[in-house]
């Protein structure tokens, strides 16, 4: 069965609304029009037209496939979705800039991740809201899923219970276990930066960052400029820089830490940022103006906090050379659908076991060369309606899969 991208409005809904003297939401919003039923729903890919169609498909049929699987699982793959589907899974406790607003008001975003991994990715993707926060509760219930899906994308879910569900579920799991919030954000900015780079004639060792936010996002993607070679990079908090003589750090930012920050600076954000190649801001607030009129000659502000910038973009352009964020009505959009559709759709090809720190740098560095030589301050960063993005990060991440060992075809 496959994800239909469909809108399958109930006019009687919308009719009873209007009976119980309720006007309906869809009347003074187009995005309520748009929901009114869900964004998606399942449809067959095999036709029951017949008793023939119905003994194939179901009983008796069935029954051989199924007695296959039972004396060799791995046929599994081949009989049934489970190679080309995704569980998008999320407790709703930070759903976009929202919050914790409880698992039924976040099924609207897990449906939107969903048919985004159709559109983009030809993959399968089922949301699933689950009513539990407690980190061994929502391992243990996804582990008893697993059998279902091919790989687990999980969304939305706060730090730092995210670093701790997603590893232990990559413990217990033989499939692709993705945090997107993490490692999508992290992929697409390591693209972007490396083509800012390019445009700069510098390369990532010569580039000192600073990131704004120590959230899931922000260590993700302090540990992937790390492995893919940056010069430095520090991470604040609100309370000021990520720093091994601060004592009060939690565990994930002890590791931080102990992989960041070489120059040993201390204090604020606004203060690091004196002198600083790179500012990332995956934290939302606001930076001083001053504090960007302080950082190096030829700068990039990745301002990516939605709706609000950190630093917004007709301030950043008076000092960078390169702005992004993470809107879609300026240039540069660091957007997370660049990443996870070719990423998800590159580990089902070859049936990945997981997805390695390989797979994602394979997969920055496919979407960094799909700029080419159409590269300009502008455009960094291709656009997500590009149609090579998908392909390229899928070929790139199957690739790197065969390559570390993972690929199990």
């Amino acid at each position: 069965m496959a994800a239909e991208i469909v809108n399958p409005r109930s006019d009687s809904d919308a009719s009873t609304e209007q009976e119980a003297g309720v006007e309906p939401l869809d009347s003074f919003d187009p995005a309520f029009a748009l929901h009114r039923g869900g964004k998606m729903a399942v449809q067959a890919t095999v036709p029951v037209r017949d008793k023939d169609d119905l003994s194939l498909a179901y009983t008796p049929g069935v029954a051989k496939v199924c007695s296959a699987i039972a004396e060799q699982p791995d046929l599994v793959h081949d009989y049934t979705w489970k190679s080309s589907v995704v569980a998008v899974v999320t407790d709703g406790t930070a759903v976009l800039g929202l919050g914790d607003i409880g698992p039924e008001a976040s099924l609207p975003v897990m449906e939107g991740k969903a048919i985004l991994f159709k559109q983009f990715g030809g993959v399968d993707a089922v949301p699933i809201a689950l009513n539990c926060t407690d980190a061994d509760d929502i391992v243990e219930t996804v582990v008893r899923l697993a059998p279902s899906f091919g790989g687990v994308n999980l969304e939305d879910i706060s730090a730092p219970r995210c670093f701790e569900i997603e590893r232990k579920l990559q413990e217990r799991l033989d499939i692709p276990v993705f945090h997107d919030d993490q490692h999508g954000t992290a992929v697409v900015t390591l693209a972007a930066l490396r083509n800012a780079a390019r445009l700069s004639g510098r390369t990532l060792g010569e580039l000192r960052a600073v990131i704004s936010g120590a959230g899931a996002a922000g260590v993700a993607i302090a540990k992937m400029l790390v492995e893919a070679g940056i010069g430095d990079v520090a991470v604040a908090d609100r309370k000021g820089v990520v720093s091994a003589d601060r004592d009060d750090l939690t565990p994930v930012k002890r590791e931080v830490a102990s992989f960041s920050n070489k120059a040993g600076l201390s204090g604020s954000l606004e203060a690091a940022l004196s002198g600083a190649d790179v500012f990332i801001g995956v934290s939302g607030g606001t930076v001083p103006e001053p504090a960007v009129a302080s950082m190096a000659e030829g700068a990039f502000v990745f301002a990516m906090a939605n709706p609000n910038p950190e630093v917004h973009p007709e301030v950043a352009h008076k000092y960078a050379a390169v702005v992004a964020t993470g809107r879609s009505d300026f240039p540069n959009q660091i957007n997370n659908v660049l990443a996870f559709p070719g990423i998800f759709a590159g580990a089902l090809q070859v049936r990945a076991s997981r997805i390695t720190e390989g797979m994602k740098l394979a997969a920055a560095e496919a979407l960094a060369s799909v700029v080419g030589d159409d590269l300009a301050a502008d455009y960094v960063i291709p656009s997500p309606f590009d149609e090579r993005v998908a392909p390229a990060v899928t070929a790139a991440v199957a690739a790197a899969a065969r390559a570390e060992g993972v690929a199990r075809r």
